[in-house]
């Protein structure tokens, strides 16, 4: 559910730029539309400036230039409380002194509701995340999973349009963590609400995005659906950054009707697509993921040597670990399954892979 323009965004940067010091620039010349009831994720390894981007939509960070526009309006000048955003935090802030219930009533105490009103919303926002039976206990007499629901509840107790969340499940352990990923996904897709979620834990936006925008240097290298993102990556960086990646660097020989051939660097010869590659005699990274090859050559499909360096069992697959024209770390995906031919460590075979599973991008 992408904006196709301005018009039909609900949340917009216009040529956003931000520097705290006035000469390096941490967001440099960003557009971006996100559309009502989309959910749309800000990933990137740290300092990327995604959670700059996040804290200048919130308010809490002012734009050195550009325009941020919410609902056709810009809100670069009104301040944090007046712009009716959700926010959810990493470490909850939660207010300790007060109960669940006062803690999800205060922001609706601030906008001047009644008594009755606020009691009938506090109650709808704890059973949208089911702590209905919470509502007169501290944060400190709650579990790490139960403070962030609280959380989530009162960024969403006002009706907020929009709520932002920063690294929100960044404190929880692994199944828990899992678990709220499905828990923020449905109560966004019960609620119609539109989320911009910042993480930097990529299978976390795989799971959760409508739309994934991939950061880094201060700027959005791809905004793609999570699917478009890991099968299409359109250049080295996001295709190294989302999911597991092998990489064999060389130089284009030549291209024809969009295939490239490629002369590795020990002078092997390979193909693949040429998706962000120069022409011939430029220099190219190939990038192929781990469960795209197949062991044993295949008769149509590009077919090369390899080394079995290491095999580690993980039930469904093995995952072998090959030297692959001088790439120590080159990974095969082998499916556990009957028929299946056993490797051995230091045994020499055949490797192959699609064409188009194999994409000649930037060096």
């Amino acid at each position: 559910m992408a904006a196709n323009s301005q018009d039909d965004a609900f949340v917009v940067f216009d040529r956003v730029q931000k520097s705290y010091d006035g000469e390096i620039l941490v967001v440099k010349d960003l557009n971006l539309q996100i559309a009502r009831g989309e959910f749309l994720t800000m990933l990137g390894p740290s300092g990327s400036g995604k959670t700059t981007c996040l804290m200048m939509l919130a308010g809490f960070e002012t734009a050195t230039s550009g325009d941020i526009l919410l609902g056709g309006s810009p809100i670069n000048n009104i301040p944090p409380h007046k712009r009716g955003i959700g926010m959810v935090f990493q470490n909850y802030a939660l207010f300790p002194h007060m109960t669940v219930g006062e803690n999800l009533s205060f922001p609706l105490e601030v906008r001047n509701m009644g008594k009755s009103e606020r009691e009938e919303k506090v109650k709808r926002a704890l059973d949208m995340v089911q702590m209905g039976d919470f509502a007169g206990r501290r944060p400190a007499q709650l579990s790490g999973g139960q403070q962030q629901r609280i959380a989530l509840a009162r960024a969403l107790v006002f009706d907020a349009e929009l709520v932002l969340m920063d690294e929100p499940l960044g404190a929880l352990d692994k199944q828990l963590r899992e678990h709220m990923q499905f828990e923020i996904k449905h109560i966004h897709e019960n609620l119609g609400i539109t989320v911009v979620y910042v993480t930097h834990d990529q299978s976390e936006a795989l799971t959760m995005s409508d739309r994934i925008a991939v950061f880094n240097d201060g700027v959005i290298q791809q905004l793609a659906p999570p699917e478009d993102l890991y099968e299409r990556p359109e250049n080295a960086f996001c295709a190294q950054f989302i999911g597991e990646n092998n990489t064999l660097m060389g130089t284009v020989k030549s291209i024809d009707d969009n295939v490239a051939s490629i002369t590795l660097d020990d002078g092997a010869e390979v193909r693949g697509l040429a998706v962000n590659c120069g022409g011939a005699g430029s220099r190219t990274t190939m990038s192929l993921r781990p469960e795209r090859v197949f062991v044993g050559g295949r008769e149509g499909l590009v077919t090369t040597q390899a080394e079995v360096k290491e095999l580690i069992y993980l039930g469904d697959h093995i995952r072998c670990r090959m030297n692959v024209h001088g790439n120590d770390e080159f990974v095969v995906k082998v499916p556990n399954a009957s028929g299946h031919k056993h490797l051995q460590v230091g045994e020499k075979t055949d490797i192959s892979w699609e064409t188009e599973d194999c994409r000649a991008l930037d060096a």
